[in-house]
């Protein structure tokens, strides 16, 4: 058997595709906070969880962004307790912003219902986020969440969306695996 050594490859410009997502120069971002596990402070005292104050600020104070922010803290509440009056108070809170860029940390249980319920603001960029794992606590997915949250934010067109485990779901087309503890494919 005869090997014979293929010639070297000459260099090439392949043209890179487009991207598909559109970059903003987004210099202010507008947080509304709900509560939720991600807000969620361990009493030792009573063994017990109570939802104390927004996380977010301090995380994105600490990691340096280079944007503004203002947070909007409007509800306390484990999302489970959460009702039509609340989600009427979230959407009310949105619609009356002058910013377009919104983020939402709200609790994962109920995320879903909420987000479809904003589904009909027009002339924002609504991503809702939120974590399994209190903010403080080692190892909480929060910090990451709330990251892919703001290159959400600034990268997609006008609409609602929810980051979670890594990716960006449509309210829509998504559900939360309670069993599992992770956000899917509400198809599968």
């Amino acid at each position: 058997m005869q090997v014979i050594p293929s010639a070297p490859l000459a260099p090439t410009r392949a043209k890179m595709p487009r991207p598909l997502i559109r970059l903003t120069s987004m210099q202010h971002l507008t947080i509304v906070t709900t509560g939720g596990t991600i807000d969620k402070i361990y009493f030792d005292d009573k063994s017990d969880y109570k939802i104390g104050a927004p996380q977010i600020g301090e995380i994105l104070g600490q990691l340096g962004v280079a944007f503004q922010f203002d947070v909007i803290p409007i509800l306390r509440k484990d999302s489970l307790h959460m009702g039509a009056e609340d989600r009427a108070l979230v959407r009310s809170t949105i619609e009356a912003q002058p910013h377009r860029h919104v983020l939402v940390t709200h609790g994962t249980d109920t995320m879903v219902e909420t987000a479809r319920e904003l589904a009909h603001i027009e002339g924002k960029v609504i991503v809702l986020t939120g974590a399994l794992n209190p903010a403080r606590f080692q190892g909480s997915d929060a910090v990451f969440n709330i990251g892919c949250a703001v290159a959400a934010v600034q990268t997609l067109p006008d609409g609602v969306y929810i980051t979670m485990n890594g990716r960006v779901w449509d309210p829509a087309k998504v559900r939360k695996n309670r069993d599992a503890n992770r956000f899917e494919d509400a198809s599968v």
